[in-house]
Parts: structure tokens; C-alpha cells; sequence
């Protein structure tokens, strides 16, 4: 099985083509992908979880 990648929010925001701020309000309203805080601060984002958020939004448009 392949290892779930973990992406910085650099690599998602590049991803899926939003400004940063963008980004950052989505998270604030939850509507962003679901992200994980290390202990020392940084916000990664599983690859898998990303691509269900995006299906999600495929489903709702």
C-alpha cells in the first residue's frame, strides 16, 4: 500500500489554484479540506483527504 502523502498547505493552495487567504478563510468556516497540526505548528493535509474534498465538491456543483 502506498503511503498517504502529507502536503503543506504551499503544495495544496499551488494544487488546486486558490490565493492563500482563500485557503486560510476555508479553514476558519470549515468548508476546507480536513488538515492535521504537528506539534510544532505545521498544517499538512493527506493527499486521500484532499481528493475526497474535492469529489465532494464535484458531487455538489
Amino acid at each position: 500500500m502506498a503511503r498517504d502523502e502529507m502536503l503543506t498547505i504551499v503544495q495544496v493552495i499551488e494544487e488546486i489554484g486558490v490565493p492563500r487567504a482563500t485557503f486560510y478563510r476555508w479553514r476558519q468556516c470549515k468548508k476546507g479540506p480536513k488538515s492535521i497540526k504537528l506539534p510544532n505548528g505545521a498544517v499538512r493535509i493527506r493527499r486521500s483527504e484532499l481528493e475526497r474534498w474535492i469529489a465532494t465538491l464535484e458531487e455538489a456543483a
